[in-house]
């Protein structure tokens, strides 16, 4: 048994094209999610887990082309970690951006009175409202000064008088 080390550590694809497709599929998957699936409620779901990894394999072979060599991943997942971190970095340093790039907090309950225009808003059923409030022990709407989902899908709550 030999091992052929050029088709391990050599590229097999041109390490420009591998730093397009993972920059192109990277902010096609960002905007996607971004734009289309904000509502998260606190948990991931079965739903959840199989749409990530069907746009993993069905964005795979767009990312990647018909590379094989370990450089040829290497410079794939440094560009996606790349954009993530450096999208990181500039939103940290940039009030704008950081406002462009992450959802503003959505208010789901005001002064004990459900604000339904923005439960429809994110798809969230008066079952998952209800969930939530017993979560944090409460009993009733009207207990609740505020209720708002975060710009990580995340619930925080504030009670009356506590």
């Amino acid at each position: 048994m030999t091992v052929d080390w050029s088709a391990v550590f050599g590229f097999s694809v041109s390490p420009l094209e591998l730093i397009v497709r993972g920059t192109v599929m990277f902010w096609f998957i960002f905007l996607l999610f971004r734009v289309v699936v904000r509502r998260d409620m606190g948990s991931v779901g079965i739903a959840d887990i199989l749409i990530i990894v069907i746009i993993a394999d069905a964005s795979q072979n767009a990312l990647a082309g018909e590379y094989t060599s370990v450089p040829d991943g290497m410079v794939l997942l440094a560009t996606l970690i790349g954009w993530n971190y450096l999208l990181n970095w500039l939103s940290f340093h940039s009030r704008a951006l950081d406002r462009l790039l992450e959802p503003p907090p959505l208010t789901l309950i005001r002064h004990g009175r459900v604000i339904r225009a923005n439960l429809r808003r994110e798809l969230i059923t008066d079952r998952e409202l209800e969930a939530k409030l017993r979560e944090n022990g409460v009993e009733s709407v009207s207990e609740v000064k505020s209720m708002t989902m975060e710009a990580d899908g995340q619930i925080s709550l504030i009670r009356y008088g506590k």
